[in-house]
């Protein structure tokens, strides 16, 4: 069984098979180590995430004597398959709203969530495992995220603190600490800074963020991180800016810009669009 195949598929045009064949690997210890983390790496894709392709990740993340790399890759797999269901959640019921937009039952989803919280409190789960643990399941937001987010933030260990940072975009509160980490010389926070301060809408960002897409030197990815945050952070000032990086002849910076703009529709813009 070669898994490779999937990487350059488009997870909508993969066999109906595919779910089978990732939940076979994770299972079988004595599989192609590549194959296992490739499986780990997919199975959480909405196209093949459900119940039993969860309970198969985690068995993974669960098991000590697992390589850590595989538990890592199928404990971050889960953050999708989170977000779509607290999306949906009700917190004073506990339930979906529409239970058919996640691929997940919600007794699955509160396995899940409660699963990984006690394995991320075990001194004994591997370094690599918490932070991944930590940076799913902070999509679908707890209560105990917020200290744990502080206390990774306030390690003084980068790969924590990268953690922490990314995981602010998702859980409430972390301004001054998002802000400041946009000073950081380590160029993956400060990408992750980015993300965060756009999906908090900061407006003390707006300055920095404007910089990084107006300086030339600018990294690609960065820049689209910047494009992206300011059609949240001042929607009706990044309009024009945007609507010009449209027209960019870089195929990659047009295309952010697009979708920033089309995030920025309101229901009267799609009306004069129409007419």
């Amino acid at each position: 069984m070669d898994l490779k195949m999937f990487l350059d598929i488009p997870p909508w045009e993969w066999s109906p098979e595919a779910g089978k064949m990732f939940r076979k690997a994770l299972k079988d210890r004595r599989a192609d180590p590549a194959d296992r983390l490739i499986a780990a790496e997919l199975a959480g894709d909405s196209v093949v995430i459900d119940d039993a392709m969860a309970n198969a990740l985690l068995a993974v993340v669960q098991n000590a004597a697992e390589p850590e790399e595989l538990r890592a890759k199928a404990a971050i797999s889960f953050g999708p398959a989170l977000e779509m269901a607290w999306t949906e959640l009700d917190e004073d019921t506990g339930s979906f709203d529409d239970a058919e937009m996640v691929p997940i039952t919600e007794g699955m989803f509160h396995n899940i969530v409660e699963s990984l919280h006690k394995l991320y409190t075990d001194a004994s789960t591997p370094k690599q495992v918490r932070r991944r643990i930590l940076e799913a399941s902070v999509r679908g937001p707890q209560p105990w995220h917020e200290d744990a987010v502080r206390e990774a933030y306030a390690s003084g260990d980068q790969e924590w603190v990268l953690t922490a940072v990314f995981a602010m975009r998702f859980v409430g509160g972390f301004e001054d600490e998002t802000l400041a980490s946009l000073r950081s010389a380590d160029p993956e926070i400060h990408f992750q800074a980015v993300v965060a301060a756009g999906n908090k809408e900061l407006d003390a960002a707006w300055p920095h963020i404007i910089a990084l897409i107006e300086n030339a030197g600018t990294e690609k990815d960065l820049q689209i991180a910047a494009i992206e945050a300011i059609g949240q952070i001042r929607p009706e000032e990044a309009r024009e800016i945007l609507v010009e990086l449209a027209d960019s002849e870089d195929e990659d910076i047009a295309a952010a810009a697009d979708e920033a703009l089309s995030f920025m529709e309101t229901p009267d813009d799609e009306d004069e669009l129409i007419d």
